[in-house]
């Protein structure tokens, strides 16, 4: 068995309960166990809902809940407020850790004990981040050149999973709520660039989890449609959009201020 007692498993849950019964069993057939886990769960059905309860008596998680929808935002701040480790591996319940994992989560977990400065450790990516030096082990050091063209620099930081400092939110802010996922991660990526976030990219992206989204539990993210456009035109007119919006986002979006930060009423928990 290997133990993470520093750490939180933090998973966020929303109409997908064997999908997060799929990660609760792959966690244990890794023989890994942690410091404690969260299910942030935001307003399931209660089909799921009942699901949920008989998990949380199985594998013995709290599980924070709320009465109305709130979003991806309301839903991850809802569930880091319940972490009491120093540590948080987040990862949302369509992901599957690989044996893989372990070991690598293990270098992060030393890495960022031994580098106060490090803020939070990547494992999964769709696509590499572009501006990067090697750190230590499987892992590169991601950084932002003053000057650099590759506008996907944005996404330093990702909703992917990840290990971060259960500080995240004091130093970075809260997660936007209201908002779609994808502008509430946004939110997030553009915050921990004006704050100056320092993080480890595992190069080898795509072994340490699986993404798996079945079509009897499908993902529940919606994102613009011409996001992934082959259209020449308009990838150009994007290009050029994107460049001109992210950077300007970077400096002039209103900055996150820790002093500003309030948490909201606290959440409904059970179990654990």
């Amino acid at each position: 068995m290997t133990h993470f007692a520093p750490i939180t498993l933090l998973i966020t849950h929303y109409n997908r309960s064997q999908s997060l019964r799929r990660l609760l069993e792959a966690v244990a057939g890794l023989n890994c166990s942690f410091g404690g886990i969260v299910v942030s769960d935001d307003c399931s059905r209660p089909e799921h809902l009942t699901v949920l309860q008989h998990l949380r008596d199985e594998f013995e998680f709290v599980l924070v809940t709320t009465p109305q929808n709130g979003g991806l935002g309301h839903n991850i701040n809802k569930g880091q407020d319940a972490v009491q480790t120093p540590y948080t591996l987040y990862i949302q319940e369509d992901f599957v850790p690989q044996p893989a994992f372990i070991p690598e989560l293990r270098a992060a977990l030393g890495c960022m004990e031994q580098d106060s400065t490090l803020d939070f450790a990547r494992f999964y990516a769709y696509i590499p981040y572009p501006y990067m030096t090697p750190y230590q082990g499987g892992f590169s050091a991601m950084h932002l050149p003053r000057w650099g063209l590759d506008y996907t620099k944005i996404y330093m930081y990702s909703d992917h999973p990840h290990l971060r400092r259960s500080s995240f939110l004091q130093k970075f802010g809260r997660y936007a709520e209201g908002l779609p996922g994808d502008k509430t991660e946004y939110r997030m990526c553009i915050s921990f660039l004006q704050n100056k976030g320092k993080g480890l990219f595992f190069r080898d992206f795509k072994a340490l989890l699986a993404q798996e989204n079945d079509t009897a539990e499908p993902s529940t993210m919606t994102r613009n449609s011409l996001t992934n456009t082959q259209n020449p035109v308009i990838a150009a007119v994007r290009y050029v959009y994107r460049q001109l919006k992210y950077n300007a986002d970077i400096q002039f979006m209103p900055r996150y201020h820790p002093q500003s930060s309030r948490r909201t009423a606290p959440p409904k928990t059970g179990g654990g």
